[in-house]
């Protein structure tokens, strides 16, 4: 059964904050759990966020709430073994709101790292505005 992948030592990058703001608009909100906190990214195309688990996972669904008129449009998942360069997994495309979207992943392969790649945003400027993200699927054990 899916579970959250997501744990205390999954280590997250992204690409910007909106003015270097990251006390009030960093990564950790996005994890949160908190419906009035976000990750902000600052303006300009393909934003993205990184995520290396500390266990190989195989990825089943890609959740996301965006603020609606700061959502990706166009959008990619990659993914790879630790140090590996990332290989495609999937293209996907968000609506333009406030809900919770799920993207099922279908046979994604087994990875450590994952990358979201927001390569243009609703918003004029390009800033994405992320108030949920989790990743579910399996973790693999050796």
């Amino acid at each position: 059964m899916a579970e959250s992948l997501i744990c205390n030592n999954t280590q997250s990058r992204v690409s910007s904050v909106l003015n270097r703001d990251v006390k009030q608009f960093g990564k950790k909100f996005m994890f949160d759990s908190n419906e009035e906190t976000c990750w902000n990214s600052d303006q300009g195309e393909s934003q993205w966020v990184v995520l290396e688990f500390p266990q190989p996972v195989k990825v089943s669904e890609l959740r996301l709430q965006f603020q609606g008129g700061f959502s990706g449009k166009s959008c990619k998942l990659q993914g790879s073994a630790k140090e590996n360069d990332l290989k495609h997994i999937v293209d996907f495309y968000p609506e333009d709101n406030n809900c919770l979207q799920s993207f099922p992943i279908q046979d994604a392969p087994l990875v450590q790292r994952l990358k979201i790649v927001f390569e243009n945003s609703a918003d004029f400027f390009g800033r994405i505005i992320v108030y949920t993200l989790d990743i579910l699927g399996e973790k693999v054990l050796f």
